[in-house]
């Protein structure tokens, strides 16, 4: 007999979003969360763009909101722009309290996993825990089926002396040493003296040292005239970002359902996965067949229509990687940045138009012509 009708492993982003989801949508479930470290969520923060969610999806995710603001800036050696737009961002912290009082006694912390089946969940401490239904939301896992660049960071919330004078994000100052790839800082204003700022690199492999995240924070922070007092907060991460891949495989090897990044649920290009988190957690909401069989053939299929969706993102990226040097890259995103307004928006939200994509790559590139031609047609996954 089965323990619960729904046990999510790896209580992340997505799998915490599917549960909170559902214990508004079919509360008489009953519910398990199993994360193996000791709080669920990690030490994270997830952002998005207004644009990014549905009218019906931004009602329900405002409430685990910590941080908005009204537009953002961009920096780059030849282009310094502002940007308009509902920018928001949740925390681990605050998004963990609100998980632990509606899933009270339903979640297990320090409990890592040794193996899983359709309907069980074996723990590492010889516990057998039985389901009807599994979703498996670990994490990303490396697979040959695909190509992956990286997006490492090392990112701090530091409480300053002095207030920093900020009015709104900064998502990218690529003005800064170019170091190992495209590299820029990411500043969030927190309050008017607390900043997160975030050192973060698109490079070939997950190698960012931490140390050397931190001294770039430190050096960042002087040149801007900010004046560290204490550190609050460190997180670091690496971001999966897909030059091509074979999608069949992957979910090949994958026999039970899976969510955020274990599902390949996260925008190509720029990493963010809270936009997929809550448009799945609201399909799986919305599910009256909640088996093992149900799920996994829900998450493939949305995975799969994701994946059809970013073609021409995966086609971007192996020109940011692959047709220049890695410390000219950031030539591509200046030039990005150039364009509308609404074509920008559109494709943070992954919603580009044929002539939004025409327009992406018109006009004289930013990379050698032969090299962009040889990074769109390259075969990278056999």
């Amino acid at each position: 007999m089965a323990d619960y009708d729904l046990i999510l492993v790896g209580a992340g982003l997505a799998n915490a979003l599917i549960a909170l989801r559902l214990k508004t949508k079919q509360p008489q479930l009953s519910l398990l969360l199993i994360e193996s470290s000791e709080q669920p969520l990690g030490n994270h923060t997830w952002s998005f763009h207004r644009d990014d969610l549905t009218d019906s999806q931004f009602a329900w995710i405002e409430p685990y909101i910590r941080y908005r603001w009204s537009g953002y800036d961009v920096r780059f050696p030849k282009l310094n722009r502002t940007l308009t737009g509902g920018y928001f961002t949740l925390t681990s912290e605050q998004l963990a309290s609100q998980l632990a009082e509606s899933l009270s006694g339903q979640i297990m912390t320090d409990s890592p996993v040794k193996a899983l089946t359709e309907h069980s969940v074996k723990l590492e401490d010889g516990r057998e825990i039985f389901a009807h239904a599994i979703i498996d939301g670990r994490g990303f896992r490396q697979d040959q089926s695909m190509a992956i660049g990286v997006q490492a960071f090392v990112g701090q919330v530091w409480q300053l002396a002095v207030p920093h004078g900020l009015t709104r994000p900064i998502l990218m100052d690529a003005t800064v040493d170019q170091q190992q790839g495209y590299r820029f800082v990411y500043t969030l204003p927190l309050t008017e003296d607390q900043l997160l700022i975030e050192d973060t690199h698109y490079i070939d492999h997950a190698d960012l040292a931490l140390e050397q995240g931190r001294n770039n924070i430190s050096d960042y922070a002087a040149a801007q005239g900010w004046q560290l007092a204490t550190l609050l907060r460190e997180e670091r991460g690496n971001l999966p970002i897909t030059l091509a891949g074979k999608i069949k495989r992957f979910w090949s090897t994958q026999p039970i359902a899976a969510s955020g990044l274990r599902g390949n649920l996260y925008h190509a290009t720029t990493g963010y996965s809270l936009p997929h988190a809550v448009a799945l957690a609201d399909e799986i909401a919305q599910m009256s067949c909640l088996t093992s069989a149900c799920l996994r053939l829900l998450t493939y299929q949305f995975s799969r229509q994701s994946w059809r969706k970013q073609r021409f993102f995966r086609l971007l990226n192996r020109m940011l990687f692959l047709a220049g040097p890695a410390t000219q890259r950031w030539e591509v995103m200046q030039r990005f940045y150039r364009l509308s307004a609404p074509l920008i928006t559109r494709f943070y939200a992954g919603q580009l138009t044929p002539w939004d994509k025409l327009r992406l790559v018109s006009g004289k590139p930013p990379v050698p012509v032969i090299a962009a031609i040889k990074a769109i047609i390259t075969t990278l996954i056999k």
